[in-house]
């Protein structure tokens, strides 16, 4: 196995810059300078993109950044003593020492396990002294080869007999005494008993990335439990792999701590349990905060409790309560986000049909895939047999859109006891008639519904039977028999009534909802508002045919329009470099394909550093975008993949002079704005000199 850090990795006592991104950018380079990685971009790009999440700065003046990216050949730490020390989000101000980790994407799992190792002994002051007093490159190799290999350190020095490097200056015989106790830490725990008065914790930790928050936060909350004499037992899901907790350790807990930014594995073995949940950092900077909760939940009868099928507490986010309003809206997007995929490969392989077999295949293809075969092909041959088979598929996964929208606008609300009532209420709402609409509205009355009845105190014989049984009978009957009975057939009507409206929409009446369309695709990049006109496009997408093609063309706008501020953005930074920083035309670089693949968040970057210029020009090139695809009758049977799904676009050569055109409005507003923001400030700074 290859060195994980080489001395040329290593950078001892000087200015990085005081930003977290230009140290990353230092780091990165020297990773690509020793033929670790292969491209810059793509290692940098991931690694600050990573930061933006969560800003890898702890306690002690550490910091960790670090990625998973396909242009890392090898699994790879780069280091970083900084004077003067550079801001990465800590609480304690700003660090100076810093790591660097870059794995590849299929990162072996020993490889992680040593990452992991690093990561913990950086909780350890022994450790992090004798870094900061090491003398060499070859000494920082040294200790952290010490920290991640403590089978090889010196018998001597892993009995402790060794003194720390803060006290004796001798940093290589303190190297695996530091090491010693978190390499020991990374293997699990066996299972504990405490005593009758004393208080015990389970915690389950884990970050997206998965190699150093989710360790970190679990030395750092054992480290405090065991201050303050309190027994607990930590499961790391992370990279490395997940060795759970022993059920009669959780069944004995008191209290569970999930310090998590992602969903926590098999979450029902903590049934019953009083939680207290937060981002994984928060365990890094609070840990002894967290321990302190966790007890007064034990002694709380009415503190949030794990549910037999679901943490409520995750849904209610991790502050503690959420508004109706962004329940409401947290629940929506959700069904949008699992329904995307149905209507993405329904759309597409509807397109291929009609690209194979023509338009007229929509009145054939129950017949043609029901009466022939590729022996038996139907007149116009084998061409007009795969476009039916592939239309037909399509239209098999565009029925499941409605049904989808509404299970999971119902699993957001109530996880899953409200998939099963959520589906059959979109079923009942697609049968009606009553499209998107009616799917949320279902979905919305049978997650509500589902979540109020996960609430009621049930007998312990019938708990079990609550979740698989009695929560989705009752809710399917009251979520269905509401759309059957009351509110299906007016939603019908109205659904009726706006896709009537939408198919006559032609010339200045359709042109000006393409400017709508456009203003809210660039208004937030991605935000909310940029999700409504999305959620609006994508949910319309199955009532599209050849006869209606109305809810294509809304569909066509909205990706056009959504492509033109990363567009536009990496247009600026050709045109006029000076006026844009060295980071930010590098992330121009980048834009250019991910503007292309209708990626609208592509131009965060930029919108960050200057909301208002950057936000202004986009809306304004994206509403002339959107326009033009209206007015001009652009569709498009797809709802992602910009330029590349061109097959499933009705007039390309209109779409992409729309986004040709919105995208160099939008790049020379912005130019024009920061040139103009330039000259008032130069004319305003000869007058304050005086003063």
């Amino acid at each position: 196995m290859s060195q994980l850090i080489t001395e040329q990795l290593v950078t001892l006592d000087e200015n990085l810059g005081t930003t977290s991104e230009e140290v990353i950018r230092h780091l990165a380079q020297r990773v690509v300078d020793t033929g670790r990685a292969a491209a810059f971009e793509g290692l940098y790009a991931d690694a600050v993109a990573r930061e933006q999440k969560t800003a890898t700065g702890v306690p002690g003046g550490i910091a960790i950044p670090h990625c998973r990216s396909t242009a890392v050949l090898e699994p790879t730490l780069a280091m970083a003593r900084l004077e003067p020390r550079a801001d990465f989000g800590a609480k304690d101000g700003p660090a100076d020492l810093v790591f660097f980790i870059a794995a590849p994407e299929g990162a072996d799992k020993e490889h992680l396990q040593l990452l992991s190792k690093l990561a913990r002994s950086l909780v350890k002051k022994d450790f992090t002294a004798a870094l900061r007093s090491a003398a060499s490159p070859a000494e920082i190799v040294a200790l952290v080869e010490g920290a991640v290999y403590p089978e090889k350190a010196p018998a001597t020095a892993a009995a402790g007999t060794g003194s720390t490097a803060a006290g004796s200056g001798s940093t290589t015989a303190a190297a695996p005494a530091a090491a010693a106790a978190p390499a020991a830490a990374a293997e699990p725990a066996p299972a504990r008993t405490a005593s009758p008065a004393q208080k015990t914790l389970v915690a389950v930790t884990a970050c997206p990335t998965g190699i150093a928050h989710t360790y970190m936060a679990a030395d750092s909350l054992v480290a405090s439990a065991k201050e303050a004499g309190i027994d607990l037992q930590v499961e790391t899901q992370g990279s490395a792999g997940a060795t759970p907790l022993d059920p009669a350790v959780i069944d004995a807990a008191d209290a569970v701590i999930f310090a998590v930014d992602v969903d926590v594995r098999e979450k029902e073995r903590f049934a019953g349990k009083p939680v207290i949940q937060s981002p994984v950092k928060r365990a890094i900077d609070e840990p002894d905060v967290m321990i302190r909760e966790a007890l007064a939940a034990a002694d709380n009868p009415n503190a949030r409790r794990v549910s037999a099928t679901a943490d409520i507490s995750e849904h209610a986010g991790a502050g503690g309560g959420e508004s109706f309003g962004g329940k409401l809206k947290r629940a929506l997007l959700t069904g949008v986000s699992y329904m995307i995929p149905f209507v993405a490969g329904g759309g597409l392989l509807i397109a291929l049909g009609f690209l194979l077999g023509g338009y007229d295949i929509t009145n054939v293809a129950d017949k043609v895939v029901l009466e022939n075969s590729l022996f038996n092909l139907p007149e116009g041959g084998v061409m007009t047999y795969l476009g039916a088979v592939l239309f037909k598929i399509g239209q098999l996964s565009m029925g499941f859109l409605v049904p989808a929208l509404a299970g999971y606008i119902a699993f957001a609300l109530a996880d899953r006891p409200g998939i099963a009532p959520g589906f059959t209420a979109g079923a009942v709402a697609l049968f009606m008639g009553g499209g998107f609409l009616g799917g949320m509205v279902g979905g919305l009355i049978a997650g509500f519904f589902a979540y109020w009845l996960t609430t009621l105190a049930a007998p312990r014989w019938l708990r079990g039977l609550m979740p698989v049984v009695i929560i989705p009978l009752l809710a399917s009957i009251v979520a269905s028999g509401a759309m059957f009975l009351f509110i299906g057939g007016p939603i019908a009507a109205l659904t009726a009534g706006l896709n009537t409206w939408l198919s006559g929409l032609t010339g200045t009446s359709a042109a000006v909802l393409g400017v709508i369309l456009g203003l809210m695709m660039c208004f937030d990049l991605g935000g909310p508002v940029n999700k409504v006109a999305y959620s609006f496009a994508v949910a319309g997408l199955g009532a599209g045919s050849a006869t209606n093609q109305a809810p294509w063309m809304i569909m066509a706008a909205v990706m056009a329009a959504g492509m033109v501020p990363p567009l536009a953005m990496a247009l600026a930074t050709v045109l006029d470099r000076r006026r844009f920083s060295l980071a930010e035309r590098e992330n121009g670089k980048a834009a250019w394909l991910l503007g292309a693949s209708f990626i609208s968040e592509g131009a965060i970057p930029f919108a960050a550093a200057d909301p208002f210029r950057v936000i202004p020009a986009s809306m304004v090139g994206g509403a002339v975008t959107g326009a033009i695809c209206m007015a001009a009758g652009v569709t498009s049977q797809a709802p992602h993949g910009g330029l590349f799904v061109f097959f499933a676009i009705g007039n390309l050569p209109m779409f992409l002079l729309a986004i040709v055109v919105g995208t160099i409005i939008s790049a020379l507003a912005v130019v024009a704005l920061k040139r103009y923001a330039v000259r008032k400030q130069a004319a305003a700074e000869p007058a304050a000199v005086p003063a």
